[in-house]
């Protein structure tokens, strides 16, 4: 069963970094975009950063400046580099892929569990 793992969630103080990693599970051939994207207590889920395969990327204005991105194709795995953390950055972080492909599925749209990011001032 092919899946998303996120890894690297953890508490900080505010202006602290943390890198997250996504790892698709093996039997998974290409994966077009990825991205993070986070939910906080009370509130929807929203786009934090996006990838697609071509390395061109997308942010919340929230976090540009802050936050980066990357990707490894070979691996299938997706990062998110956080710097100068703020308390209002504290929720859970979900990967996200789109246009999953596998030996015999294509499969849209696939999330990770979630890593819980928790940001003390």
């Amino acid at each position: 069963q092919v899946r998303l793992v996120e890894s690297g969630g953890g508490l900080v103080q505010a202006g602290e970094s943390l890198r997250l990693s996504c790892a698709a599970s093996e039997g998974i051939f290409s994966i077009n975009a990825m991205g993070w994207y986070r939910q906080a207590p009370g509130k929807e889920r929203e786009l934090v950063a996006s990838i697609d395969s071509g390395g061109s990327t997308n942010y919340a204005d929230s976090v540009k400046g802050r936050f980066t991105i990357s990707r490894d194709n070979a691996k299938n795995m997706v990062y998110l580099q956080m710097n100068s953390l703020k308390p209002e950055d504290t929720a859970r972080y979900y990967c996200h892929a789109e246009e999953v492909r596998t030996a015999l599925h294509r499969i849209l749209k696939m999330w990770g569990p979630g890593t819980l990011v928790t940001v003390s001032l």
